[in-house]
């Protein structure tokens, strides 16, 4: 491949990663409006649904035969790791619904510092000193975010960090699959175990959706299962740790988003915090990668 043509795969990934993070970032907003009028679990389980519509289409016309897709060397995992998935948006949704968009972001932001603490008993990685530091100096972004005592220091606000946690879980778990199991597979649990996991605690706080709201579910999980394909093609095209960065992008999204929907003005601790939490993510990445060439060698 000439120096061209892989500047141009390059390109092309990166553009399907950030195209995949203003899917989630539509997601989030549309979720957030409708969280006044629908529980965020409820929410959840609608997103999950129009997901799977959305997938089951598109393995119908990629002729996708679901023998093989259900297929699988680690079922357990499989079905466990949607679990995590739905206590991550679940948590951040609840969030949500009082806090503002940006500030819930971008504690949210916290989930690679957590996937490096996590990475020590479930994927028996070395952590160094290096990146310990960069998860603490990541913590404390978030508690600049807070602000134990001011407008966002209460309880809610461990409602984005309880997702990050769970996220985190859920990509540690990602990591595991991604040795043995199909692309397509795990995708194609990811969606069915989501929806069968919403589907048992849904009834707990369900309200008969309207028209809308049964169209916010399909939008939402439309948008959901293109962002997910866009980042497969993503990873097609370029190498995960050149593309973690750009999820970052999503702050900017939903700042605009805040801004011209709920005309929420991003505070200066919430730009400070963000600052030192996005830092101290790229440093861990940039560690990881280090790493990882230095392994190889």
């Amino acid at each position: 491949m000439t120096s061209l043509n892989k500047t141009q795969h390059v390109f092309k990934g990166v553009l399907f990663f950030i195209t995949a993070i203003f899917f989630i970032s539509v997601v989030d907003t549309i979720c957030k409006l409708f969280t006044k009028e629908l529980h965020a679990i409820q929410i959840v389980w609608g997103y999950f649904l129009g997901i799977n519509l959305t997938l089951w289409m598109f393995f119908f016309l990629k002729e996708k035969k679901i023998s093989n897709l259900r297929t699988t060397d680690r079922p357990i995992l499989q079905i466990l790791r949607p679990a995590f998935l739905v206590c991550s948006i679940s948590s951040l949704f609840v969030g949500l619904t009082y806090l503002p968009l940006a500030e819930a972001t971008a504690i949210g932001f916290v989930a690679p510092l957590f996937i490096t603490v996590l990475s020590v008993p479930i994927l028996k990685e070395k952590v160094g000193i290096h990146r310990w530091g960069a998860v603490i100096v990541g913590l404390i972004g978030v508690l600049i975010i807070i602000r134990p005592g001011g407008d966002f220091g209460h309880f809610i606000s461990i409602m984005p960090l309880l997702g990050a946690l769970f996220f985190a879980l859920f990509q540690t778990l990602t990591r595991l699959l991604s040795v043995t199991e199909k692309t397509h597979t795990t995708l194609f649990y990811t969606g069915l175990g989501g929806l069968f996991w919403s589907s048992l605690i849904v009834p707990f706080v369900w309200v008969a959706p309207s028209q809308i709201h049964i169209l916010v579910f399909l939008a939402t999980g439309t948008l959901g299962a293109l962002a997910h394909l866009c980042m497969i093609n993503a990873f097609d095209f370029a190498e995960a740790s050149l593309l973690a960065p750009y999820n970052y992008t999503k702050l900017l999204w939903v700042a605009i988003f805040g801004y011209l929907v709920f005309g929420d003005i991003p505070s200066l601790e919430m730009w400070i915090g963000s600052g030192i939490i996005v830092l101290a993510g790229l440093y861990v990445l940039y560690r990881e990668r280090k790493h990882t060439i230095l392994k190889a060698q």
